[in-house]
């Protein structure tokens, strides 16, 4: 019987998003609701063949998969995990099976992420986690909004999330600039955005909007110093990833009073710790990287996850991201 961990089910709703009843017979499942620390994981994770993670919610460092000596396959969402040590993987024979975005379930999720992000915009620019506290608390109104229209909505990044950004400002009457670093003039003006420089682009935006893929090219993109272009009533709102902006940059930035205010979903560390400076700062809208958090996506998430787990039970692993991982005793029949 093969043991599998699903990990970090925060909502508890992965064994109702899939039917893994397909598995009944062939493995023991335990889904783990709470984030582990590497030394819960360590003793909490070590009779398990199988681990099911979630986006990079769980790190998988090479001194987890040392202390791991029963793991023989790990489940990712998309290509890769940058929290993943892949070759730690490999020499301890612990395949990686990758999702297959071909696969019919993933289409029509692509609008979850840009669908929180422009929530978030709006929660923030018009203060309403500040009053919702507030108004919990038995008190009024005390701060005053923004109205989008006729404002600038800077894209870092013109993908897919950031193209259908900057449909959702246009609908709001705004004017949409974009600025990546391989973004051309026709792309931006096919989604009717103006493409513009870097500094340009944190200079005239009224909202500044992150869109870009974290990777050794982006991480600590946005420093002190981009910071320091922005207009002191401008608004910053993060649903990438964490790392691309220098958190303490954005902190000191924000007490400072340099730029009005931010929207965050993703940190440096997640869970970020209790004591963040985020959590007490009214000047800040933060949410627990709901970005791709709806049914429909965890759905597909879960269901691409079960098709791999039925595979490598069957004894025929598919989308092996490090196939010579296959070649390890672990593995041998």
């Amino acid at each position: 019987m093969i043991k599998i961990a699903i990990l970090d089910d925060y909502a508890n709703v992965a064994l109702s998003s899939a039917d893994w009843s397909i598995l009944k017979g062939k493995a023991d499942i335990s889904v783990f609701n709470r984030h582990l620390s590497h030394d819960e994981a360590v003793s909490a994770l070590k009779p398990f063949d199988v681990l099911c993670t979630v986006r990079e919610r769980m790190s998988l460092p090479r001194s987890l998969f040392e202390r791991l000596p029963n793991l023989k396959l790990v489940t990712i969402v998309g290509m890769s995990l940058p929290n993943l040590d892949t070759a730690a993987a490999t020499d301890h024979g612990v395949i990686v099976c990758h999702s297959n975005f071909a696969n019919p379930i993933f289409a029509g999720i692509a609008n979850a992420t840009p669908e929180l992000t422009w929530g978030l915009l709006i929660t923030t620019v018009r203060h309403m986690s500040v009053e919702d506290r507030r108004m919990r608390g038995g008190e009024w109104q005390s701060t005053v909004g923004t109205i989008l229209a006729g404002r600038t909505l800077g894209l870092l990044g013109l993908g897919r999330i950031g193209k259908r950004m900057a449909v959702y400002g246009r609908a709001f009457d705004m004017n949409v600039i974009a600025w990546s670093q391989n973004l051309t003039d026709q792309t931006a003006v096919s989604v009717g955005a103006r493409r513009v420089t870097k500094d340009e682009l944190f200079h005239l935006s009224d909202v500044l909007s992150i869109h870009v893929v974290l990777s050794d090219r982006t991480r600590g993109l946005v420093t002190a110093r981009e910071l320091a272009l922005m207009k002191p009533t401008s608004y910053l709102i993060n649903t990438s990833r964490g790392p691309i902006v220098v958190e303490a940059d954005l902190i000191a930035a924000l007490q400072a009073g340099r730029i009005a205010g931010a929207g965050v979903d993703v940190f440096d560390v997640e869970p970020p710790p209790a004591n963040h400076p985020f959590r007490s700062m009214d000047n800040v809208t933060i949410s627990p990287h709901l970005g791709y958090v709806t049914h429909e996506t965890l759905r597909a998430f879960y269901t691409d996850t079960l098709d791999g787990l039925v595979a490598f039970a069957e004894g025929k692993p598919i989308r092996v991201a490090n196939p010579p991982a296959l070649e390890h005793p672990k593995h041998r029949r």
